[in-house]
C-alpha cells in the first residue's frame, strides 16, 4: 500500500560556499520535482559560506514559494543536516546534496508501504545503478564494511538520499553525537538499533560534478567518526 500522496515533504539541502553552483542546481531541482504528487519545500541549511551563497539562494526564494534559507555561522556538513531537519515541519525529511538529487527518490518514497520510517536511496541495492569511478565505489563498500562490523549495521548505505520520518528525527536526533559527514550515519544507526524500519531503495548515481573533498582528507575523519559512534553506542 503506498504512502498518501498528501503527505508532506520537507526537502533539506545543507550547502557551503557553493556560490557559483546553487542557482542552477536549485533551478533544475526545482524543474524536476514539479510533477511529484505531494506538497514538496525545500530548506536550504547554507552554513559557514563567505562567497555569498545566502545572497543567491535569497533571491531566488521570489521566484519559488517552497523554498527557505537557514543560515548557519560555522562550516558543518552533519550540524547543519540536523538543524534543517528540525527546523522543517514535513511529515517526511528528504536529505539531499546540492549536486545529488533526484526527483525519482521521491517518486519512489511515495510507492514505499506506510510502515517504512526510514527510506534510503543505496548506491548498492539490487538495481541500483552506480556510475561513479571505481575509487569511489570501492570507498563506499569499504564503508558499508567498517558499518557491518564495527556499528553491527544491516543496512547497505547510508550515505546518499535518504527520507526519514519526523517521529524518528523526533526521537533519534538528540542523541546523535556526530557532525561533519557522519551526522545522517549516526541517525541510521541508532534507528536500526531502536528497532525503526529501514527501507532500501536502488539509485542511479551520476556524479554532477567532481567530489569537492578528496577520499585522504575524509578516511581518518571517517575512521575516528565511526569509532566515536561506536564507543557512544555501547555507553
Amino acid at each position: 500500500m503506498p504512502l498518501d500522496p498528501s503527505a508532506t515533504i520537507s526537502v533539506v539541502i545543507p550547502v557551503h560556499n557553493e556560490a557559483d553552483y546553487v542557482a542552477a542546481a536549485l533551478e533544475e531541482l526545482f524543474s524536476e520535482i514539479t510533477d511529484v504528487p505531494a506538497p514538496i519545500s525545500v530548506l536550504v541549511a547554507e552554513n559557514g559560506s563567505t562567497d555569498g551563497t545566502a545572497d543567491v539562494i535569497r533571491n531566488l526564494i521570489p521566484t519559488h514559494p517552497g523554498l527557505s534559507l537557514l543560515e548557519l555561522p560555522k562550516p558543518d556538513y552533519g550540524a547543519a543536516m540536523r538543524a534543517g531537519f528540525l527546523a522543517t515541519d514535513g511529515e517526511w525529511v528528504v536529505n539531499f546534496d546540492i549536486d545529488y538529487y533526484s526527483a525519482e527518490f521521491l517518486r519512489a518514497l511515495l510507492d514505499v508501504g506506510p510502515d517504512a520510517d526510514i527510506v534510503l536511496a543505496s548506491k548498492r541495492a539490487e538495481g541500483s545503478d552506480d556510475r561513479r569511478g571505481p575509487m569511489r565505489r570501492f570507498a563506499t563498500f569499504t564503508f558499508n564494511q567498517i558499518l557491518r562490523f564495527v556499528l553491527a549495521s544491516g543496512v547497505s548505505d547510508t550515505h546518499g538520499m535518504k527520507a526519514i520520518r519526523r517521529r524518528v528525527i523526533d526521537d533519534i536526533s538528540s542523541a546523535v553525537i556526530s557532525t561533519q559527514d557522519l551526522f545522517d550515519t549516526e541517525l541510521v544507526v541508532r534507528a536500526e538499533r531502536a528497532g525503526f524500519r529501514i527501507v532500501e531503495v536502488p539509485a542511479l548515481v551520476e556524479e554532477k560534478r567532481d567530489a569537492r573533498t578528496s577520499l585522504a582528507r575524509r578516511v581518518p575523519r571517517t575512521l575516528r567518526g565511526v569509532w566515536r559512534i561506536r564507543q557512544s553506542l555501547d555507553t
